[in-house]
């Protein structure tokens, strides 16, 4: 943007220029020192801002990635202090916030009993069936935005498409736990909507670790692409991931919802309040606690009024890296998330088009109700349920 100064010559007293005003800088609440990423920024320009304000807010600048989905738009830059307090100064410019290490939730166990599929169609504890419409899912597109997907994976049965990375050069999960998420949502054994198309969206490195400037580039890039894929029943993102409450990253998933994509989110494995993660603490997204086989909350799961509905989140066993028929059992609110981004996906194809308001709600309605044990209070108090007519 190129920036024109007008100098006015007083003949008399010269006026006191008016303070410059300057967006706010934030950082994500909570965040640990450690976690913070020294000279990288995110810079959200303000609702209504054009592709044009946006490319002259960037001009000059190394940007790292470009935010144009939906009412979010922004950038995400290396700055120099300098660099950092022009861009504050644009007033264009709602607010920058400090980038931070995101981290994807979840913990090895060596638990080896599937047994989530069952919970989810039956309103009791230790069934060992899975009962579900021969729709399942067919007609739509879940998106996981994570580490990756391994594509060739027996479980996907050529539906599994790598989309997108925003964090590094390897096109492949080296890790594990986004194709561990893609085969609860749609795998042939492990499951929910079994005939939906999967998309890789990888924000996260082998690590599990990538930033909220990565996962704030995946979810515009979802927002942007699913009208473009071909899903006649809609659309889903599954994020197990998350940080520090961020607004950045908040705002980025809200506008994805806006959009009309449904975001099943991981409430956190800190055992404490989702209020203060993000992108769990966006009121419009679907946030899923984890539960165990008996219907305890998982000892590690984020309660609160923010948590939407609880899914099976320990000893879960699905897809994993390192051969076609690879499994690996695992525990965490990442694994209960993907249930209900599968259930999402599941009943957009058998009830036909929701909004993702709509979408989450019904699944609160339905939720199998006051069966959790050890759950504080003003928490919601309901497993995800797909509606199986002759549950037990």
């Amino acid at each position: 943007m190129q920036l024109l100064w007008t100098t006015l010559l007083l003949p008399t007293l010269a006026l006191a220029a008016p303070p410059v005003r300057e967006a706010p800088l934030l950082t994500p609440r909570g965040a640990a020192a450690s976690q913070l990423i020294d000279g990288s920024y995110i810079v959200k320009l303000k609702d209504g801002s054009s592709d044009a304000t946006l490319q002259g807010a960037v001009k000059g600048l190394s940007t790292q990635h470009l935010y144009k989905a939906g009412r979010f738009k922004g950038f995400a830059a290396k700055l120099s202090a300098a660099k950092l307090a022009a861009i504050r100064r644009l007033p264009e410019v709602e607010y920058v916030e400090q980038d931070a290490v995101v981290q994807a939730y979840d913990f090895l166990t060596q638990e080896d009993v599937p047994w989530g599929l069952a919970r989810i169609s039956h309103r009791n504890p230790g069934q060992t069936s899975y009962v579900y419409d021969e729709s399942a899912g067919e007609g739509t597109c879940s998106y996981i935005i994570d580490t990756g997907i391994y594509v060739n994976h027996t479980q996907f049965s050529n539906r599994a498409v790598w989309l997108a990375n925003f964090i590094d050069a390897d096109n492949t999960d080296g890790n594990g736990h986004g194709t561990h998420v893609a085969g609860t949502i749609g795998g042939l054994t492990y499951g929910v909507a079994k005939k939906t198309n999967l998309y890789a969206v990888k924000v996260l490195r082998a690590s599990g670790s990538g930033t909220l400037a990565a996962v704030i580039a995946g979810i515009d890039f979802v927002a942007s692409d699913f009208p473009t894929r071909g899903c006649p029943k809609g659309a889903t993102a599954n994020l197990s991931l998350g940080a520090s409450r961020s607004t950045a990253v908040n705002a980025a998933a809200a506008a994805a919802v806006r959009a009309g994509v449904f975001l099943s989110v991981a409430a956190g494995n800190s055992a404490d309040d989702a209020f203060f993660y993000s992108p769990a603490s966006e009121e419009t997204v679907c946030t899923v606690g984890a539960t165990d086989s008996t219907d305890v909350r998982a000892w590690f799961s984020n309660y609160g009024e923010g948590v939407d509905v609880f899914a099976p989140g320990v000893g879960i066993e699905s897809a994993w890296i390192g051969g076609a028929s690879a499994t690996n059992t695992i525990s965490g609110t990442s694994m209960a998330a993907p249930h209900v981004a599968g259930l999402a996906s599941y009943l957009l194809a058998l009830l036909g088009p929701k909004t993702p308001a709509e979408l989450c709600e019904y699944i609160r309605d339905t939720a199998t109700n006051g069966t959790i044990t050890d759950l504080p209070a003003g928490t919601f108090n309901g497993i995800a349920f797909n509606g199986n007519p002759g549950a037990l």
